[in-house]
């Protein structure tokens, strides 16, 4: 299939009705270059500090399948949205 769509938000991700769906929509969309600069996490400082935490097996499965489809690493992409709330919460 041909690539018929540059993806420039990740807001503009429609929602899908099955998996089918989601995979003819990946099919046919490419990710603008300035989306994937913008979906690096970058940390404030060098240090970082484990943690565990516990979470439903299912949510798990789907953030790793969004992660896979924006083709970042799941932790990094649970650590940006981390940062993005508390950027938000902050600012507010």
């Amino acid at each position: 299939m041909a690539i018929d769509r540059k993806l420039a938000r990740w807001e503009d991700v429609p929602t899908f009705a099955s998996l089918a769906a989601e995979r003819r929509y990946w099919e046919t969309t490419e990710l603008d270059s300035g989306l994937i600069q913008g979906s690096l996490y970058t940390p404030e400082g060098s240090e970082s500090t484990t943690i565990s935490l516990r979470m439903d097996p299912r949510m798990l499965a789907r953030i790793k399948r969004l992660a896979r489809q924006r083709y970042l690493n799941y932790q990094s992409m649970i650590k940006q949205w981390l940062a993005e709330r508390l950027e938000r919460e902050t600012r507010d």
